[in-house]
């Protein structure tokens, strides 16, 4: 049993536990996920993705994913359950439609059963940002008659590019918020939602404090959650937001720094310093 006060550990994935370009993490991390269990902490990804799209990114063992924050944190899992989730309001992405219309190389995507919708923009412009959903998404002509699950902005473009239109429809735009967790894409959220109001979720089912919490992350999403807890890191090429809000600094995601550190923690040993 781990030694120290930690009772869950949650993870960003894509750049903090998966380096870009790879399908799935390591059998090292796998492992160290299940060090983690068995030491009595319970452990998962808090993900911009979908929740049916991330066990395949651990090799499908489903218990790596049993608890986890999808969709950064509307969707919140424990031990297996679907404990909470929050939509997105159709009204205010029907909004974005129209202006996104106007906007070079720029687009919506809305996830139906993990499916994405292309709502506008361009497929070539949705593959320069994320391939695979430009390889599994279908056309349609206007945003799903109901509230939605998933949906996502995308930007063929510089990060500065991403950051214009971001503001561009966080000032126009009313009933969502908009995060930029890499360039090229923004995840769109009901008002106020994030990745840590899904820990909050966790932490009142658990009946554990926030400093029973370690989280780990890198991106631009993350930084709600990273500024939530008082146990928080970042790996080496983390977005500087992120950087500017986590406790401690970690060495590179291709590394698996993440990893090491789950595996102390796991151990009942303290990898941080100040």
């Amino acid at each position: 049993m781990a030694e120290n006060n930690i009772r869950l550990i949650l993870t960003d994935i894509d750049g903090t536990i998966l380096p870009y370009g790879r399908t799935s993490v390591s059998d090292r991390t796998r492992a160290a996920f299940h060090a983690a269990l068995d030491a009595g902490i319970r452990i998962g990804p808090a993900s911009g993705r979908g929740f049916s799209h991330i066990p395949e990114l651990f090799g499908g063992d489903a218990a790596c994913s049993a608890t986890c924050l999808a969709t950064n944190g509307m969707e919140v899992f424990l031990d297996g359950k679907l404990i909470h989730r929050e939509l997105v309001p159709r009204e205010p992405l029907v909004r974005v439609v129209k202006i996104l219309a106007d906007v070079p190389h720029a687009g919506l995507i809305c996830f139906e059963n993990g499916i994405p919708q292309l709502v506008v923009g361009g497929v070539e412009d949705l593959a320069q940002t994320f391939p695979v959903y430009a390889r599994q998404s279908q056309a349609v002509d206007d945003v799903p008659n109901h509230n939605m699950d998933k949906a996502n902005v995308f930007v063929a473009g510089s990060l500065q590019y991403t950051r214009e239109v971001k503001e561009l429809l966080s000032s126009q735009v009313d009933g969502v918020d908009f995060d930029l967790p890499m360039k090229g894409f923004l995840n769109i959220m009901p008002p106020g939602w994030s990745k840590a109001s899904g820990i909050d979720v966790l932490c009142d089912a658990l009946g554990i404090g926030k400093d029973q919490v370690v989280v780990f992350g890198d991106g631009g999403n993350d930084v709600a959650m990273l500024a939530h807890v008082p146990n928080s890191a970042v790996v080496r090429d983390a977005a500087p937001e992120a950087a500017a809000v986590a406790r401690w600094r970690l060495g590179s995601c291709e590394d698996e720094s993440v990893t090491a550190a789950i595996e102390s923690l796991a151990a009942g040993n303290w990898p941080f310093a100040d």
